[in-house]
């Protein structure tokens, strides 16, 4: 045998050295992949072999009372990514080609889709909301790593008819607003998954295993609302909108026996199909303009609900609470006679409030006190009941706490604190300044007198629904307390049916129907002080025999004419003359009605001495109009001091009444 020369055997050595080393660096590199890196490179490659696709839950519908359908959702497609296998399979240069083709499709920047197919994530949103024509073309570009899934839009057939009321959802489809959010939970359902197992170009292998979790469909809400009176009530408002010119005009109606509301509307509304960007092109334009946080704020504002989350001064509409609380506790009749001398000095104060009406009512009982909206009686009212009985009617009424209504964000009205307050404040309080309540508080508190004293809590849904319509959950009314006597509830309706017939609110009278109400004109607070803006409003009810609706209306800043008789009991009388046929309530005509609708001919009633706006009202409910003289820019009540023509003159209807003041 050959002997090893010593170069030789040095060579050997190295050799083997070097294979050994190699093997141990191997050893290493397999234990790194096998031990240390075990998890990380399963989770690649299970992420590899598997397709995992979202499966969305069909968000549930909304209906109204009777299955109108106010929102539902759409079925439309959304477009994945998988970047691990689209960087897999395609070059920069096939990326970016791939990028380019579907940039076309989907309306995007090429650039930014490009970024989301490579991006480090295991799966990651291209686009939402395709439709099946577009869906169908990005399958036809049969790229490697892109995946399809079906899921569903939310869609408002009724454009923004009930916006604030019915809110809006996010992107996630998740509710944001209103009923959407409220019932999110009821309505969004649970979303499912495809899991299967695919090879490298996601196609699935014949032996692979596949899970398929079925989502499930959320319910559908049935509301206690009436479609065919929200389009009325968002009807007048419109109309009410040109006429008063106002920032706002809220409306809501509700039924006084069981609490549902019947109708919520406000002017102007925003379209939930388009939540995040305002209607008015104006206003667009403004809103492109501002900051991300100032954009924010302003798409709250836009979804708040005035009615539940807003509060206002009511003014002489709450004089209906004071009125009954004083009724109830016996310090006052229906025939009680009072004074009004135009102001009334609070004993032990030294502090005179006026009335409006700048020469006094005179002599007067309760019914017409209310119904000339006299501010000393109220004060009279209160100031025997003391502020501790006044305080816990109050509470009684349901003021002093939320109603509970099932919508988001109610806010509670604002009142001064009872151990805080003198005689002056609770006197300003009994004709509804210096407490400010939310609309829906009000015609909480006025639904029980016209359900005989019984106070309801308002109710927005009845029932929800499965898919197949079965009923799964009902929402019964709950009657929250007896608040008055049902004697003074029908002394009440009397006095409310006064005010339309003969007083201030006779622009909401209607003939052959018994309307009730009062009118309410107050002073805005802008910076803790009171401006020149008002809240204007009515409340109404009807018909008086068998009160079916309590319907409020405010008006938020009209412009020109202020009081509530001329801006707001306009647009309930529109509303009203809709809505009671709608509902099966037969007019009933008295002869002198029978004889007014024949006529083309109106007898000029007595308005000299009446106050401007209760003037108007007067004049409304015979089908005439009025002119002051001498012309005034001021928006002040004052007393009418003399008209023409006078008092019995037969004057065609739609025509003028001279009012002249001082």
């Amino acid at each position: 045998m050959a002997k090893v020369s010593g170069k030789n055997k040095k060579r050997i050595i190295i050799t083997f050295g070097t294979v050994c080393f190699v093997l141990v660096l191997l050893a290493f590199r397999l234990a790194w992949i096998q031990v240390v890196k075990a998890e990380e490179y399963s989770e690649i490659a299970i992420d590899q072999q598997t397709s995992d696709i979202p499966l969305e839950a069909k968000r549930g519908s909304i209906y109204d009372k009777n299955g109108e359908e106010l929102a539902t959702s759409a079925a439309c497609y959304t477009v994945w990514a998988r970047p691990s296998q689209i960087k897999e399979n395609y070059t920069e240069e096939q990326i970016s080609k791939k990028s380019n083709e579907l940039a076309v499709l989907l309306d995007m920047d090429a650039s930014e889709v490009k970024e989301k197919l490579v991006k480090q994530q295991a799966l990651i949103k291209i686009a939402k909301y395709l439709d099946k024509e577009t869906s169908d073309k990005v399958k036809d570009l049969d790229i490697t790593g892109i995946e399809i899934a079906e899921n569903t839009k939310r869609y408002y057939p009724l454009g923004d008819s009930a916006a604030h009321l019915l809110g809006s959802v996010n992107d996630d489809n998740e509710g944001r607003s209103g009923i959407e959010q409220e019932y999110n939970e009821y309505l969004s359902g649970v979303a499912g998954r495809w899991i299967k197992n695919t090879d490298v170009n996601g196609n699935t292998l014949a032996y692979g295993e596949e899970q398929y979790y079925q989502a499930e469909d959320g319910l559908n809400v049935v509301l206690t609302l009436d479609e065919v009176l929200q389009h009325y009530a968002e009807k007048a408002l419109a109309n009410g909108m040109k006429e008063t010119k106002a920032n706002k005009i809220m409306c809501l109606v509700m039924d006084p026996k069981t609490g549902d509301i019947l109708a919520m509307a406000t002017n102007p509304a925003f379209n939930p199909n388009d939540a995040t960007e305002p209607q008015d092109k104006t206003e667009q334009a403004a809103f492109e303009k501002m900051s991300s946080k100032e954009q924010s704020e302003a798409l709250s504002a836009m979804w708040r609900n005035p009615i539940i989350s807003d509060t206002y001064e009511p003014g002489s509409t709450f004089k209906l609470v004071t009125t009954s609380s004083a009724l109830e506790e016996g310090v006052t009749t229906l025939n009680t006679k009072y004074f009004c001398n135009v102001g009334y000095t609070v004993p032990g104060t030294g502090v005179t409030l006026h009335c409006w009406n700048t020469r006094g009512h005179g002599s007067e009982n309760l019914i017409q006190a209310v119904g000339n909206s006299c501010n000393p009686v109220q004060i009279q009212l209160a100031l025997k009941m003391g502020k501790d009985r006044y305080y816990d009617y109050l509470e009684m009424f349901g003021i002093t706490q939320k109603t509970n209504v099932d919508l988001p964000a109610e806010s509670s009205a604002q009142i001064q604190n009872k151990d805080a307050i003198g005689k002056v404040e609770l006197a300003t309080m009994a004709y509804g300044q210096g407490i400010a309540v939310t609309p829906i508080q009000l015609v909480t508190a006025v639904c029980a007198i016209g359900n005989d004293g019984v106070l309801m809590q308002p109710r927005m849904v009845k029932e929800l629904t499965d898919s197949d319509g079965n009923v799964v959950k009902n929402f019964e009314t709950k009657e929250v307390r007896k608040v008055i006597s049902s004697k003074t509830a029908s002394e009440m309706r009397k006095i409310m049916e006064y005010v339309v017939s003969e007083g201030g609110g006779g622009n909401a009278k209607i003939a052959g129907f018994r309307i009730g109400g009062k009118t309410g004109t107050a002073d805005k607070v802008e910076n803790g002080k009171y401006g020149s803006d008002t809240y204007s409003s009515f409340i109404g009810m009807a018909p008086m025999e068998d009160p079916q609706m309590v319907v409020l209306v405010v008006v938020d800043s009209p412009t020109g004419v202020q009081f509530g008789s001329a801006t707001a009991a306009p647009i309930a009388k529109e509303f009203l003359e809709n809505a009671l046929p709608y509902l099966n309530v037969t007019p009933k005509y008295t002869e002198e009605e029978a004889k007014e609708i024949k006529s083309e001919y109106a007898y000029v009633p007595n308005v000299t001495g009446k106050g401007l706006s209760d003037a108007i009202g007067i004049l409304g409910s015979y089908g005439l109009e009025y002119e002051v003289a001498p012309k005034t820019k001021s928006k002040k009540d004052f007393t009418v001091v003399d008209q023409y023509p006078k008092k019995g003159k037969k004057i065609k209807k739609g025509g003028k009444v001279y009012l002249y003041r001082e």
